[in-house]
């Protein structure tokens, strides 16, 4: 292997090697519910005390976790919404978000987008051509549909050629939903450890909130569909 290639793959080898070591040790434990219930009173105090640095520290951690991929943004979104309120951590959660997304993007286009270019040949040009006239429709749309991987989303338009700023753009507007969604849940934490009870974390996919999700994902398409038609009828 070349010295060219080995700088090209060491951005995505370092976030690969984040995740192994994040699984191996086991500290996905340290990040649930249970722990932020034994430990909320000392934390909320201080995030009270320290705002400014805690919003930093949310951000950063938050962009860490979505760069190696970690197991865990189900929960820190909503953690967010506990110790900052709904609507300043779901911006925070925003922001973090889609930092660690435009690293794993950066990160995958300068690994594999060479490589993924020569072997697919044809096909990948036919398939770039597609995506690249409407990418941010469709990443929009991915994103606002809560079903698919957050991380193969995160991938893919990279391999496909999109360009990073409306990448950036189409994550930041895609994710919003969610992460309100989920930063309302964090935010009746305090309840709930109260009262002892537990989060429901799969609120995103009761039909109250997902047909809603389902529908602004449909309009994102709507631009795509009417360039389609204006296309076929301007066709000989």
């Amino acid at each position: 292997m070349t010295l060219p290639m080995l700088r090209r793959l060491l951005p995505v080898a370092i976030l690969l090697l984040g995740l192994a070591l994040f699984l191996l040790f086991g500290l996905e434990r340290y990040f649930s519910f249970e722990m932020l219930s034994r430990h909320h009173a000392e934390l909320a105090s201080w995030v009270a005390g320290n705002i400014a640095a805690a919003a930093l520290i949310f951000v950063l951690f938050y962009a860490l976790a979505v760069a190696f991929s970690l197991p865990i943004a189900v929960v820190v979104t909503p953690v967010g919404g506990f110790l900052f309120g709904m609507w300043l951590g779901a911006l925070l959660s925003v922001i973090g978000a889609t930092l660690g997304s435009v690293a794993v993007f950066l990160a995958a286009r300068t690994a594999f987008y060479d490589l993924f270019r020569a072997r697919a040949g044809a096909t990948l040009a036919r398939l770039e051509d597609g995506f690249r006239r409407d990418s941010f429709n469709y990443l929009l749309f991915l994103r606002l549909v809560p079903v698919f991987p957050f991380w193969l989303v995160n991938i893919v338009p990279a391999l496909l050629g999109m360009q990073l700023g409306p990448y950036a753009l189409a994550t930041l507007i895609g994710i919003v939903p969610g992460a309100v969604i989920y930063a309302s849940v964090g935010a009746s934490f305090g309840m709930l450890i109260e009262r002892g009870e537990r989060p429901d974390f799969g609120v995103i996919f009761e039909w109250h909130i997902l047909l809603p999700l389902l529908g602004l994902a449909a309009l994102s398409l709507l631009p795509v569909i009417y360039n389609r038609l204006r296309g076929g009828k301007a066709a000989p």
